[in-house]
């Protein structure tokens, strides 16, 4: 036996106890430290980690100086009382309602019961002011997405992207009945145009994949823990991209007219990109993007008001799209006149 401090004999209930009190008490321990705190292996500690999460407790891990530290997600009783101005609430309220796109979440729910919370302590004289808050600010959503297929299953995600828990995802295919299986390290929720999109490590597919939350038919929570590399920053998987498509970027140049040049020219398209004017007041905007068909998709949402200058294959693109347009629309006119000249006595 080593000398030093006496051995603990800690039954595994005494050591969840353990480390229950030693999470509550410290801002964070490694595996080693908890380990040394209750004289077992690192292997056993992460056993006794995963049965304080089924016991209801909240754990997060994050890396501090090269470490991986444990502490609780939520430390209520430590948390002073917060107050609010009324500049501060109406923020808070804008934050709310450019969260309407999150409707048929559990998102939109636990944010429903935070501002019911709110609303509870507020003094009776605040009343009439809330009201008015709540009302500074209108959301105007076209084209909503519809959560309910995947809603069940956005608890378990939760779960797994506080906890960093490897998940099994069924998926179903663009367009199609069929559904697909994933095994997924889930990073980063992804929020774009009113979608919520989940970017996460795909084993099976070999690289990071973009998942349409309205699209997950089940998540199955698995025990196994992930790290997420120390190099990864979500933006960047995004920052060439114009959208969401991250291909290869392209050099790209459009003119837009001078009766829409100022509702361009004072928007950020993407970043490091150039605006120039010429005597017309036509505006050229430049930058570098990737991903085609969403370049294509805005510059056609000016119709007349954009011209493509480069590259040639986007003008090509742009032009086939107009040209099938245009018969699409002259077929539907030959068929209104066709079917008139036949209701001719």
């Amino acid at each position: 036996m080593l000398k030093g401090k006496p051995a603990k004999k800690y039954s595994q209930a005494g050591r969840l106890h353990s480390i229950i009190r030693l999470l509550e008490t410290r801002r964070g321990l490694t595996l080693d430290e908890l380990a040394e705190e209750c004289d077992v292996d690192r292997r056993t500690i992460h056993r006794d980690l995963n049965a304080v999460e089924q016991a209801g407790y909240s754990l997060t891990a994050e890396w501090n100086e090269g470490k991986k530290v444990y502490s609780f997600l939520a430390r209520s009783r430590n948390l002073p009382p917060i107050t609010f101005t009324l500049p501060q609430l109406m923020s808070l309220y804008l934050l709310r309602s450019l969260g309407a796109h999150l409707a048929g979440t559990p998102f939109q729910a636990e944010i429903d019961e935070l501002f019911k919370s709110i609303h509870s302590i507020l003094p009776d004289r605040h009343a009439a002011h809330l009201e008015r808050i709540a009302r500074v600010s209108l959301p105007l959503l076209h084209g909503a997405r519809d959560y309910s297929p995947s809603a069940p299953f956005v608890g378990d995600l939760q779960k797994a992207l506080l906890q960093q828990y490897r998940i099994r995802l069924n998926y179903a295919k663009k367009g199609k009945d069929e559904i697909e299986d994933y095994e997924v390290d889930p990073y980063t929720l992804v929020f774009h145009k009113g979608g919520i999109y989940l970017l996460g490590n795909a084993h099976n597919r070999s690289g990071m994949r973009l998942f349409a939350l309205e699209r997950i038919r089940g998540v199955e929570v698995t025990r196994q823990r992930f790290e997420i590399p120390d190099s990864y920053q979500p933006e960047a998987h995004f920052s060439s991209a114009f959208g969401l498509v991250s291909d290869t970027p392209m050099k790209v140049r459009v003119r837009f007219s001078a009766g829409i040049a100022h509702a361009v020219r004072d928007r950020i398209w993407m970043p490091g990109q150039k605006i120039g004017s010429d005597v017309e007041g036509r505006v050229v905007v430049e930058f570098e993007a990737a991903g085609q068909m969403e370049l294509v998709s805005w510059i056609l949402s000016y119709g007349i008001h954009a011209e493509v200058l480069e590259p040639a294959e986007l003008r090509k693109e742009v032009k086939r799209q107009v040209k099938e347009m245009r018969e699409m629309y002259r077929g539907k006119a030959k068929t209104k006149q066709m079917t008139a000249s036949n209701l001719l006595p």
